[in-house]
């Protein structure tokens, strides 16, 4: 028994619902939040100004940030751990 398509393709609905939620995460961590507006001197004043901001937050996101499941590490840390780990195992 197999997954049936809930809208296209399946998988699909997960996929909005990941997106919709880190989108959600981004609005209100990098946006509305006051301290990196600070950082910036305000609002931002150009896209340029967003878009340097937001790349710096997908690194963060992607590797600095502590991530409960991951047993309070960060993704950055796991992948060393899961590479090195990977390493051994070949030798």
């Amino acid at each position: 028994m197999g997954t049936a398509p809930f809208i296209e393709t399946v998988g699909e609905s997960l996929d909005n619902a990941t997106a919709e939620s880190v989108m959600g995460l981004f609005k209100t961590e990098l946006h509305r939040n006051p301290a990196p507006l600070a950082d910036n001197g305000d609002h931002w004043r150009e896209l340029d100004d967003l878009e340097v901001a937001t790349c710096a937050w997908v690194s963060w996101f992607n590797e600095e940030r502590l991530h409960g499941e991951l047993g309070d590490r960060s993704p950055g840390e796991v992948e060393a751990e899961y590479s090195l780990s990977d390493q051994v195992k070949a030798a």
